[in-house]
């Protein structure tokens, strides 16, 4: 065998690793998990930190004002530093719209050492806990939730004993870019974060998904949320170890009636979804950045280049073994292509979109250096071990 057959013998390993080792990742069958309705439904506070949200929030608040929940709820919307009129507008949809109580308020700039998302997330928890609910559902401001959503998850947490339920929201896919790469960004999520290891009490893996997140209201007072994540940029996976460390039992699955309204119609616009974190994810290392492109050329690129060169070159061992390999792969992506209902002629182009991944992953990197990284709306923020621990001083 040439070393180049093997190279993409190593690939091919690696996906029969990833298709039976790593939790069945590429299945889309977790869903919220089985729940009864309680004798008596316990109090909930909504709380929506939300930046220059005027464009989805008309699509996303009545949503949430809609809510057919039994028992008592409350929607605190925490404007952080918009400049769009997003206050005003939520006050104007909740007029329009009536349904649950809804409070808006702004908590000013974040000091140093928080994200902006964060600091407004701890404003409105702040606001919330003069009600004394027993939940707290944190939902971005471009999360739509059907009508019996917040009814679904209270009772999926109440009926499994779950501290955290979350659920990865429906990304909207109508865009030929957004086709191409946001059911790719769903199956990159769960193959870090396989699901069923989330939910198991054995394992470390822990994670959430930012956008629909219930959070037993002790249990966020007992982990000290958000303060103790305050400096993540990613905040759901902080928050899930957060609570899975604490001894929390957390759950994560796909959704169903839960839907970002959010558009990403240009490449640029979901360039700058993924490199914002991209470098953050992993630490803001740079091993691990070389590790992150090497292991996505091996297990993603190696595969149809193999084929193709194996092919033309008269190298059928590594054709053959790269064919195969390309052929799990595009297996695995499959599921994910049925759920977000897209062609299925689109999972052997899955190599193309995990190079346009591993090049904003590196656009990460460089911008991180460069003194932009990990910039959202306006702000950029700083590596945390960058930022003083106010617990040290």
């Amino acid at each position: 065998m040439s070393a180049f057959a093997w190279t993409a013998a190593v690939s091919l390993a690696a996906w029969l690793w990833l298709l039976l080792c790593q939790g069945f990742f590429w299945r889309t069958d977790i869903r919220l998990p089985r729940r009864e309705d309680p004798d008596v439904w316990p109090s909930v506070c909504v709380v929506v930190p939300a930046r220059d949200e005027a464009a989805v929030l008309p699509a996303s608040l009545p949503s949430l004002l809609a809510q057919d929940y039994p028992g008592r709820a409350e929607i605190f919307l925490v404007d952080d530093g918009s400049s769009d009129g997003t206050g005003d507008l939520a006050r104007e949809l909740a007029r329009t719209h009536g349904g649950l109580p809804l409070t808006v308020d702004s908590p000013g700039e974040p000091p140093a050492g928080w994200t902006g998302k964060l600091w407004a997330v701890r404003h409105g928890i702040g606001l919330a806990r003069a009600r004394g609910p027993e939940y707290l559902l944190l939902t971005d401001a471009d999360i739509a939730h059907a009508p019996g959503s917040l009814r679904e998850l209270v009772a999926a947490a109440g009926t499994g004993g779950f501290d955290v339920v979350s659920q990865m929201a429906r990304l909207r896919v109508e865009s030929v870019w957004e086709r191409l790469v946001v059911p790719a960004f769903v199956y990159f999520f769960a193959q870090l974060y396989p699901f069923r290891r989330i939910g198991g009490e054995r394992t470390r893996t822990a994670a959430a998904a930012g956008g629909c997140v219930l959070l037993r209201a002790e249990t966020a007072e007992r982990a000290r949320i958000p303060d103790a994540i305050r400096h993540a940029v990613i905040d759901d996976v902080a928050l899930a170890r957060a609570v899975k460390g604490g001894g929390g039992r957390i759950w994560l699955g796909l959704a169903e009636r839960v839907d970002s309204v959010r558009p990403y119609p240009r490449l640029h616009d979901l360039w700058r979804m993924v490199s914002r974190s991209a470098y953050a994810q992993l630490r803001h290392n740079p091993l691990l950045l070389l590790g992150t492109v090497l292991g996505l050329a091996l297990v993603y690129l190696v595969p149809p280049v193999a084929l193709i060169a194996g092919a033309a070159g008269g190298d059928t061992t590594a054709a053959l073994v790269g064919g195969l390999a390309w052929l799990v792969m595009t297996g695995t992506y499959v599921p994910m292509l049925r759920y977000y209902r897209q062609p299925l002629l689109l999972a052997p182009l899955l190599p193309f979109t995990a190079f346009i991944y591993l090049l904003m992953t590196v656009d990460s990197a460089v911008q991180h250096y460069r003194g932009r990284g990990a910039a959202w709306k306006g702000r950029t923020y700083a590596r945390p071990d960058a930022v003083p621990d106010e617990h040290a001083l």
